[in-house]
């Protein structure tokens, strides 16, 4: 029963943990994986993942020392693929940070707590402009409409056909 009981407990700390690093809420993902990796045994591949986890939650949160510290730690597991991803993770953080110039960077304004009035949706400069009303169809009486042939049509085919043979011609 206890053992079931830490496994659901175990589950629901790592997915509300993940949940939490994608959301970018940091630190409580930090608290939930802290917990999830304290309820399983600290040398299964599972174990691994979890503190994978953690390692990016506390480099995201700003506390390098910490990720550092425990990548260090993983670094010696005994699952191989989370050895070699505390690796790649350790290379990474303790890279030299670049700065980065001024005018490669565009400043992305924050539209959900910006409250300036004048940032604000505004109603149109003139309410009272006048809707012009759609054209209507003018109907035409076909009883006057000339329907006279003025030999166009022969025409056409008269060039159409020469200039096809002249192609087949040449």
């Amino acid at each position: 029963m206890t053992n079931s009981f830490s496994q659901t407990q175990f589950e629901q700390n790592y997915r509300k943990g993940k949940l939490a690093f994608d959301t970018g809420r940091y630190r409580v993902s930090i608290d939930h994986l802290e917990q999830a990796s304290q309820l399983i045994s600290p040398y299964s591949s599972l174990a691994g993942e979890v503190k994978i986890w953690l390692v990016n939650a506390y480099e995201a949160a700003g506390e390098t020392e910490k990720a550092i510290a425990l990548c260090q730690e993983l670094s010696s597991h005994s699952d191989k693929e989370t050895k070699k991803q505390a690796l790649q993770l350790l290379y990474i953080i303790k890279a030299p940070k670049l700065q980065r110039p001024k005018e490669w960077m565009t400043e992305i304004p924050d539209l959900l707590n910006n409250t300036s009035p004048s940032n604000q949706y505004r109603q149109a400069s003139s309410p009272n402009r006048k809707i012009k009303p759609k054209r209507q169809i003018e109907l035409i009486d076909l009883s006057k409409v000339n329907t006279k042939d003025n030999q166009f049509i022969w025409l056409s085919l008269g060039v159409t056909s020469i200039t096809i043979v002249g192609l087949f011609i040449f």
